[in-house]
């Protein structure tokens, strides 16, 4: 599946180093973690099946490269995610802003175990509140109030924003924040 990012890149000559991030992307399955990054991979969104295990895509962007793992997010899977985690440097969590309570639910609860894992909790995170198009959906900021996020990630880098499949300069602009927080702490690591 990674195919055509990865000759995308290859093809045109030495472009100067961008650098690479290694990302886990993980959300409820039905979330659209497949969709967002195969849509930002500029592949057909028509083609893509839910992610089971997991799968790499390399999501190039002008300043940098993201290696992204997809994790699947199905009940019997989730529980095996944090063998994933190891070597991550940022975390995209993707949400369904319009599902149902009890898989908000669920969805805050993994959110909460994510953001306070011992291989994650250091790192940057990019929440996005998928399926904004969809009448149900709620705002960024009753997700925000929802996941509690204001007092459980209190001093950590993490970015919440809206976005669905419509939206690709929305999407864009959430990565290129991210991109910022990951060169913010490559920088920090340099000093240190």
């Amino acid at each position: 599946v990674g195919g055509e990012c990865f000759r995308a890149l290859c093809c045109k000559g030495p472009p100067p180093a961008r650098p690479e991030y290694d990302l886990v992307c993980i959300g409820l399955t039905g979330s659209g973690k497949t969709s967002l990054l195969s849509k930002l991979c500029s592949e057909s969104p028509d083609s893509v099946v839910s992610t089971t295990g997991f799968s790499i895509k390399a999501v190039p962007f002008q300043n940098a490269i993201l290696n992204v793992k997809e994790l699947g997010g199905a009940d019997n899977i989730r529980k095996y995610w944090s063998r994933y985690y190891q070597g991550s440097q940022g975390v995209i969590f993707v949400l369904d802003s319009a599902s149902s309570e009890d898989d908000l639910e669920t969805a805050r609860n993994e959110l909460h175990s994510a953001l306070q894992h011992p291989q994650l909790c250091t790192l940057p995170f990019l929440i996005l509140a998928n399926h904004q198009d969809k009448p149900a959906a709620r705002s960024v900021q009753e997700v925000k109030k929802y996941f509690e996020l204001e007092p459980l990630a209190r001093g950590k880098r993490w970015i919440l924003q809206p976005c669905s499949l419509d939206d690709m300069e929305a999407l864009k602009d959430s990565f290129s924040q991210l991109i910022n927080l990951l060169e913010e702490k490559d920088h920090e690591a340099v000093r240190m």
